[in-house]
């Protein structure tokens, strides 16, 4: 009996582990994590601390956001809860609004020192946004998964200015007294994914709007 619970931990373990070890298949991102100013409120996190150079001449002027209501949600306290939306970052709430409020601060943090000669929206829809639960932060930890369409229209015309692009992130997720340390240095699971966020918009606006994907990879971030 106790070699069947040894092997039944092996197996959980494994599961969870490969939760941490699922590919960006979409986005890589710059290898470093934004880091809020001491005292700064979370919902205006600071601007990334790598400088990329646009190669789209663009200025954003507005940011459209949304999280569909058909996005699953659940919070069922379990390592790896079958969903399309986990989320403990925030009360126990409305989970899409909270959802969309995160991308709509970051994008806007991300892009908010474009100053290019071609006005532009950004039509963002999130499909998933898959973070940790309490059972998996205070153990193991994992990734924050993350993933939506992008589409760069012109605000003059409402064209496309190139195709949509389906963007897929990953984050680490701190987990046991790392998790615990971060937090009491200000850096919860709330900032870490809006400042990571930020840098991707970033990096995907950076790219020329027919670029290749980037290969499959997780990002790597300072602790």
């Amino acid at each position: 009996m106790k070699t069947v619970k040894v092997f039944a931990a092996i197996g959980l373990a494994a599961l969870v582990s490969a939760c941490g070890a699922m590919p960006d298949v979409a986005s890589r991102n710059v290898p470093l994590e934004m880091t809020p100013v001491p005292g700064q409120n979370t919902a205006s996190i600071a601007q990334p601390q790598t400088q990329i150079t646009p190669t789209r001449n663009l200025r954003v002027t507005r940011i459209d956001v949304r999280v569909p209501d058909s996005l699953s949600v659940s919070e069922a306290n379990h390592y790896y809860p079958v969903a399309d939306i986990v989320w403990r970052g925030d009360p126990l709430g409305d989970r899409h609004a909270q959802v969309q409020h995160i991308f709509e601060a970051a994008l806007a943090n991300g892009t908010r020192d474009l100053s290019g000669e071609t006005d532009a929206v950004l039509d963002v829809e999130v499909t998933r946004f898959h973070s940790v639960t309490e059972k998996t932060r205070y153990s193991v930890g994992g990734v924050h998964n993350m993933e939506f369409k992008l589409t760069v229209l012109s605000a003059e015309t409402g064209l496309p200015l190139g195709p949509t692009r389906v963007v897929e992130t990953n984050l680490k997720a701190y987990g046991g007294k790392k998790a615990i340390e971060a937090e009491s240095r200000g850096q919860t699971q709330k900032v870490r994914v809006t400042g990571h966020l930020a840098q991707v918009i970033r990096q995907e606006l950076a790219r020329p709007a027919d670029a290749e994907a980037p290969k499959p990879g997780l990002a790597l971030f300072r602790s």
